[in-house]
């Protein structure tokens, strides 16, 4: 029997994302625009209905291509509206929109999303070690600054506890509990 993050629980959807996305350092621009997205859309919601719409978010948001997602137009923004395998909330959809654009203005700037993001943690993971859930905060003074910056450049949806979640998703930061399996699996990983 593994031990997980207390968070993992017992949904194999869940248990799937934490032992096998969840913390691993992601590089690839396209999906760190999903999970940029899909961060911004769980805001008020949990993680585990954001994983199971994830297909259909996908589908909608056309593979999350910002070049594509930054051009939909009022009746692409109505369509999803009426999508009911995503989040059907209007300010959600626009800022994700309006967050593709910005997407790109960064890709152009600095070469890629990843270059740009990585320097909020001076570009290693930070290696935390957790002993339980509670110690693991909400945001840190590191996604503050991601957070005043990503608003500065035209994001939405990217307050300072969007961004923590999305800087542990995608393995800025190892949030995994000291106990957990892969904790050191991904403290190695990301040497």
């Amino acid at each position: 029997m593994k031990t997980r993050c207390e968070w993992a629980g017992s949904d194999p959807l869940y248990k799937n994302y934490h032992d096998n996305e969840w913390g691993i350092p992601l590089h690839d621009d396209r999906k760190l625009f999903e999970l940029l997205i899909l961060e911004g859309a769980q805001a008020g919601l949990s993680w585990l209905t954001i994983l199971k719409k994830r297909h259909n978010y996908r589908k909608a948001f056309n593979n999350f291509d910002p070049e594509i997602v930054a051009k939909f137009d009022s009746a692409i923004i109505e369509k999803l509206l009426s999508n009911k395998g995503i989040i059907r909330n209007r300010l959600k959809i626009e800022a994700a929109i309006q967050n593709a654009g910005a997407f790109l203005n960064i890709q152009r700037k600095f070469g890629s999303f990843d270059a740009y993001i990585r320097q909020f943690t001076k570009g290693k993971p930070i290696k935390n070690a957790w002993k339980n859930q509670n110690e693991i905060p909400s945001k840190t003074k590191e996604s503050m600054a991601m957070s005043v910056d990503l608003k500065k450049k035209g994001f939405k949806f990217a307050g300072p506890v969007i961004c923590y979640a999305f800087m542990q998703a995608t393995g800025m930061v190892n949030d995994h509990t000291v106990d957990c399996f892969r904790y050191q699996e991904i403290y190695e990983y990301s040497k």
